[in-house]
Order: C-alpha cells, then sequence, then structure tokens
C-alpha cells in the first residue's frame, strides 16, 4: 500500500525523509554517521540508508567514508540547496532548531511543540502552520526562553511562542488549556539528559 505524503510537507515522500532533510540541510557543515542520522531521526537504519542513498545520488548530499563508518552532509555545491533549505526549515526546522535552542537551559524538564505544527507532523491536514508553539515543563528563566525564541524564529522565519508551566500544573488536571495540549498531538524534543532546576 502507498503511503499518503505528510500534510506537514506534501512534496516530501515522507516525514523521515523531512527529518534527515533538516537534520542535514539546517548543519550544513557537519559530517554525521548513518547510525547518528537514524538515531537523529528514530527510524529504522535500513530506512536512512535507503533515503540517504537516494539524496546523494541527486546531488543534495555528499558522503565520505572514514574507516567502516559512511558520513553524510549537505551539498554546499547543490545548485537548489538554499531554497531547498529554505523549504525544509519552514516545514521540518522545528524540531532540529528549537532543540538546538534549548538543549543545556538549565530549569528544562521536558520540551514539546504542540499546536498546528504537531498536528501536521501527526498526519493530521489543514493549512500551513503560521507559527510554533513550545511548551517548556520545569523553572527555565523567562529571559532565557526568550532568547530561544527569537534565535529559532530567525532560523525559521515563523513566529515561536513558548510558554513555560511547573512540573504541578503539567502533572495537574485543574487548568483547561493544558488538557487541551495534552490531548492534542505533541512532539517530544530530545534534549538529551534532562536538565532539572
Amino acid at each position: 500500500m502507498k503511503q499518503q505524503p505528510p500534510p506537514l510537507a506534501p512534496f516530501l515522500r515522507s516525514n523521515t525523509q523531512g527529518e534527515i532533510l533538516a537534520l542535514l540541510l539546517l548543519a550544513p557543515d557537519v559530517d554525521r554517521g548513518l547510525a547518528d542520522v537514524a538515531r537523529a531521526v528514530a527510524a529504522p537504519a535500513a530506512v536512512v540508508h535507503k533515503e540517504v542513498s537516494r539524496l546523494v545520488v541527486a546531488g543534495v548530499l555528499v558522503d565520505s567514508r572514514q574507516g567502516r563508518s559512511r558520513l553524510v552532509r549537505a551539498n554546499r555545491e547543490y545548485r537548489l540547496l538554499r531554497p531547498l533549505t529554505e523549504l525544509i526549515a519552514g516545514t521540518y526546522g522545528p524540531v532540529p532548531v528549537v532543540t538546538d535552542a534549548l538543549r543545556g537551559m538549565p530549569g528544562i524538564e521536558v520540551a514539546y511543540i504542540y499546536g498546528s505544527w504537531a498536528a501536521r507532523y501527526d498526519g493530521e491536514t489543514g493549512a500551513q502552520p503560521r507559527d510554533l508553539d513550545v511548551l517548556v515543563i520545569g523553572t527555565a528563566a523567562r529571559a532565557d526562553l526568550n532568547e530561544a525564541a527569537a534565535a529559532a524564529e530567525e532560523r525559521l522565519r515563523m513566529p515561536v511562542n513558548i510558554t513555560k508551566v511547573s512540573r504541578e500544573a503539567w502533572d495537574s488536571s485543574d487548568d483547561a488549556f493544558l488538557r487541551t495540549v495534552r490531548s492534542r498531538p505533541l512532539v517530544r524534543l530530545d534534549l538529551g539528559a534532562e536538565v532539572t532546576a
């Protein structure tokens, strides 16, 4: 059975393809091993190998060998690299960009993308999201979160709204807004080791 194109970017074959492109195009000078790519996008190694091979053949990526490892990165000579990177940043860029902006920030227990972007990523059809909603659970300083949002906005070229809530509020069922957020699609950001204040 043929897979439907992802609502987030119907011009792509799959979310995995979009995630691979975002990981590699938004950090064009970083060489990554295929195992690292598979881990970062949470996809089977065979799927990543097939997608990466297609992108290398098309000239979007370049590969090299380091010992027995195959490394890949964006092909700086690819004629359409700039417009493709802009498309990918606006569709699949939120996960790696917001993750980079929040990683290592003190006081974050967990962070999620929610709202229309998470819904499209989850497969719900609808209009392209015009902004990005991020929920941070913990005690991170508001000034640090505002700085992270501004950095992400600059890279994504879309408004990034970060809402901070305490662990107690998140765990409680008293808040109607948080009940709604929990009932809808959430994309958890992998910030590495969870940091607590």
